[in-house]
């Protein structure tokens, strides 16, 4: 494996099995899992419905690729259609959200015949080529050779940055002034602008709801399409809202959005859906070898019926709103704490030190002491100074007082280690 390849913690944890919100290692140690395989295991571990339709898929046949029609792909693509508020919607399937972000790129340029991107500061995309580069994350950007001319906008990140102080509606108003800004000084028409709702890589930062509203009617007059990167915002996960981008909608919906990630529930399941203008755009040949797997898409229809008939986008409210309110009050008073911030099981702690500068050493100490005490939890932002928490989405109220009793306790271990370490 390379050395780049990243791994959790200084003696890494090997996970063999796991049940509902519940994961074991290699040893027996049991752990709450707040971190869901970054928000891919979106339901639970080992749900029975995913697992008894992976099981029956799987004694039929295994894969076809897209060259053939199969029945699970025709149905989840008609699901998702319907549920995408896309007008006219296709849906085409993938294997990740890299390769979801891959091609709604490359069906923004071929419209729009412009190799221009617009996207945000602090966003993530995917770790392929083009993905990368239209990635405003430089944690995350290993290169910068690229097919695009990106131009990065202001208004990812709500509680940084020079518009930090204003008010929501002047936030939101000065960030349109950026875009308007930008669009006068690139030459040519851009061919899409990519953004995820709450950003997820970037420590779960969002705008005020309504700012890609706002943009969008900017973008409608020239032309540019919205594509909403719905890799993690997806399937209810905020509770407010089924997509990210409902926070947004006074304009409309998106002109495509792509999704991955918890579908699958931990399978390999990614895909765009775009209007049929947009989508059918390509003359040549296109395939997916692995997306809409017969199995993949047996177990995300499967995980997509659960997770509607038992309402999770509606547990996700109610117990991420509880989850939120317990971290603030078992965190309040402590300086390395900088902000709890979210909605819905999609839950960012950012930590800094006395001179309220990122700390991404607290952040590493944490995630230390939490597996410690036996609690997953994931780790982002710009300098790697952001818990990130995203359990299952069928996570109990029970689970939600644990996990967030244990986080106060490893946060205040946490503080205590800064503070002896800066003891002369």
């Amino acid at each position: 494996m390379p050395d780049w390849l990243t791994l959790y913690y200084e003696d890494p944890v090997e996970l063999t099995h796991g049940e509902g919100r519940h994961v074991w290692d290699a040893e027996g140690r049991c752990y709450l899992d707040f971190y869901g395989g970054v928000l891919t295991t979106m339901t639970a571990h080992a749900l029975p419905e995913v697992t008894a339709a992976v099981r029956e898929q799987a004694g039929r046949i295994l894969h076809t690729s897209t060259l053939y029609l199969n029945r699970p792909m025709v149905e989840l693509a008609e699901r998702i259609a319907t549920l995408s508020g896309i007008p006219d919607a296709r849906v085409f399937f993938t294997s990740s959200g890299t390769e979801a972000n891959d091609t709604a790129l490359l069906l923004a340029t071929a419209y729009r015949r412009s190799n221009q991107i617009l996207a945000m500061r602090n966003s993530y995309h995917g770790r392929s080529f083009s993905s990368v580069s239209v990635t405003g994350n430089s944690a995350w950007s290993p290169t910068s050779l690229s097919p695009f001319q990106t131009l990065y906008l202001h208004g990812g990140v709500r509680t940084r940055g020079p518009f930090a102080e204003l008010s929501d509606a002047a936030f939101t108003d000065a960030c349109v002034a950026d875009l308007e800004d930008v669009l006068g000084q690139a030459h040519g028409g851009a061919a899409a602008l990519i953004a995820e709702p709450v950003q997820g890589v970037g420590g779960f930062t969002a705008p005020p709801d309504g700012l890609y509203a706002a943009f969008r009617e900017v973008l409608d007059r020239h032309g540019i399409l919205w594509i909403s990167d719905e890799v993690q915002t997806g399937w209810g996960r905020t509770g407010d809202h089924f997509w990210g981008w409902q926070a947004h909608a006074a304009s409309g919906p998106p002109d495509m959005l792509t999704f991955a990630k918890g579908i699958g529930n931990g399978m390999a399941v990614g895909g765009v859906v775009a209007r049929a203008e947009v989508m059918n755009c390509l003359d040549a040949h296109s395939v997916s070898t692995f997306g809409g797997s017969p199995v993949t898409m047996a177990a995300a229809l499967a995980n997509l019926t659960h997770l509607l008939e038992h309402d999770l986008q509606g547990n996700a409210r109610r117990v991420g709103g509880l989850l939120i309110q317990r971290l603030r009050a078992v965190t309040a008073g402590l300086p390395v704490v900088r902000e709890v911030r979210g909605r819905g099981l999609m839950i960012g702690v950012e930590l800094a030190g006395s001179d309220g500068r990122p700390a991404p050493h607290a952040a590493g100490l944490a995630l230390e002491h939490a597996r410690a005490e036996g609690l997953l939890v994931g780790r982002g932002g710009r300098e790697g100074n952001v818990l990130r928490i995203a359990p299952p989405l069928t996570l109990t109220v029970a689970e939600a007082e644990e996990g967030a009793e244990l986080l106060g306790a490893v946060l205040r271990r946490t503080q205590d280690a800064v503070e002896a370490e800066r003891q002369p």
